[in-house]
C-alpha cells in the first residue's frame, strides 16, 4: 500500500468484507487536517481489486482537495463498493456498509456517488449516523447532484468567459459525456442557455430522455471526442483526458463534473499546450459536497449553500486567471492552493 502510485500519504485505508451480504468495500481517508473526512460512496463493477483500491485512493485525495478549495471544515475521504449497481444491490449490503462507516467513529462521513441513490443511503443510515444526502431527517437535503450540476454549469460559464471573451453560450456547441444525475442536469442548464449539444452515455434510455428534453444529438461513446465543439464537458468517469483523446478534441474548454478527469498529472500541461483551458474537476464539481457539508452541520441552509457556491466560483476564476497569466497548467495551480490549505506544503 505504501508503495502504491496513488497512496499520497493517506492517513487510513480500510478494507471491509461482509460475507452474508456480499459487501466488498474500501474506505480511504486521505486527510482530516481540516475536519472529519467526507466524500461519497461509489458502487462499480471493478475489473480487479487493484483497480478498486486505486479508484478509492485517487477519489479520496480528490475529496481532500475539493473540500479545501470549497472552504469547508472537512477533510477528504471516499468509499467504493465492488459490485454491479444494477444487479448486486440489497438493503442488507448497504446496512453492512453502514456498519463499516459507523466503525470509523466519525472519521469519515459518506454520501451518494456513482451507482448509489438516496434509498441506498437510507439503508446504510439505519446502521450509522455518519451519512448525508438523505431525504429524511432533521437536516436532510436529498440527492446533492442538482447542486453539483448547478456548480458545473456556472463553472462552464466562468471558463467560457476566459476562453472566448464571453459567457454567452447561445452560439456554442458543447459535447457532454455522461447524462446521469449530474450530466443530465448540466444538459438542461446548457440547453436553457441556448447551447447546441452532443451527448453520449452507455445508458440508452437516459440518452433518449435527455435528447427529447433538450434537442441534443446522440453520438456513440467513442465518437464524442470527435464532434465539432467549443466545450467538452465530461460528466461520467475519470481518466478520459489522455494522450489518445486530447488530439481528437476541437474544444477550447474542458469543464465538467467527472472526478479525476486527467489520466496523469501531466495531461494538464498537454491541455495547456493544445490551447485548451481546463477547469480543474475538483474545483468545478464542488457544489455537491457543499450541499452535503450543510447537512453534516445539522442545520441545513440553502442560503449558506448558495453563498459557498458563489465563493467557489470566485476561487475557480482565480485558478483560471493564475493559469492564464502565468502560462501554467490550471490543475497544478489548483493543487498548489489545495495543498497549502490542508497544510501539505508551506
Amino acid at each position: 500500500m505504501f508503495d502504491h502510485s496513488s497512496f499520497d500519504g493517506h492517513e487510513d485505508v480500510h478494507i471491509f468484507h461482509d460475507e452474508a451480504s456480499g459487501l466488498k468495500a474500501v474506505i480511504a481517508i486521505h486527510s482530516t487536517a481540516l475536519g472529519p473526512a467526507a466524500g461519497g460512496c461509489r458502487m462499480w463493477n471493478y475489473t480487479s481489486g487493484d483497480a478498486m483500491v486505486t479508484d478509492a485512493l485517487r477519489l479520496s485525495q480528490g475529496m481532500s482537495y475539493k473540500n479545501a478549495m470549497a472552504g469547508l471544515p472537512l477533510g477528504g475521504g471516499k468509499a467504493v463498493i465492488w459490485g454491479n449497481a444494477h444487479t448486486d444491490k440489497s438493503p442488507e449490503l448497504f446496512r453492512a456498509f453502514g456498519r463499516a462507516v459507523e466503525s470509523l467513529q466519525g472519521r469519515y462521513w459518506t454520501a451518494e456517488d456513482v451507482g448509489l441513490s438516496p434509498e441506498d443511503l437510507a439503508a446504510a443510515a439505519e446502521e450509522t449516523k455518519y451519512a448525508a444526502g438523505l431525504e429524511n431527517g432533521v437536516a436532510a437535503s436529498g440527492d446533492p447532484s442538482p447542486v453539483t450540476a448547478l456548480g458545473v454549469y456556472r463553472g462552464i460559464l466562468e471558463t467560457a468567459k476566459r476562453a472566448f471573451g464571453s459567457d454567452d453560450l447561445s452560439m456554442r456547441t458543447i459535447a457532454v459525456q455522461g447524462v446521469g444525475h449530474v450530466g443530465s442536469d448540466v444538459c438542461r442548464h446548457l440547453a436553457k442557455a441556448g447551447a447546441k449539444l452532443f451527448v453520449t452515455d452507455v445508458n440508452e434510455p437516459a440518452l433518449r430522455q435527455i435528447s427529447e428534453e433538450t434537442g441534443a444529438t446522440i453520438v456513440s461513446p467513442n465518437d464524442i471526442y470527435d464532434q465539432p465543439m467549443d466545450i467538452f464537458s465530461p460528466n461520467a468517469l475519470g481518466a478520459i483526458i489522455n494522450d489518445e483523446t486530447i488530439g481528437r478534441l476541437s474544444a477550447k474548454v474542458v469543464a465538467g463534473g467527472a472526478n479525476n478527469q486527467l489520466a496523469t498529472i501531466d495531461m494538464g500541461e498537454k491541455l495547456r499546450q493544445a490551447g485548451i483551458l481546463y477547469a480543474p474537476d475538483y474545483v468545478i464539481n464542488g457544489g455537491g459536497i457543499i450541499n452535503v457539508a450543510a447537512e453534516i452541520s445539522g442545520n441545513y441552509s440553502r442560503d449558506w449553500v448558495d453563498g459557498k457556491l458563489d465563493t467557489l466560483m470566485t476561487t475557480l476564476g482565480d485558478v483560471l486567471d493564475e493559469g492564464l497569466s502565468g502560462d501554467l497548467p490550471t490543475n497544478l495551480v489548483a493543487d498548489k492552493i489545495a495543498k497549502q490549505r490542508i497544510g501539505r506544503i508551506a
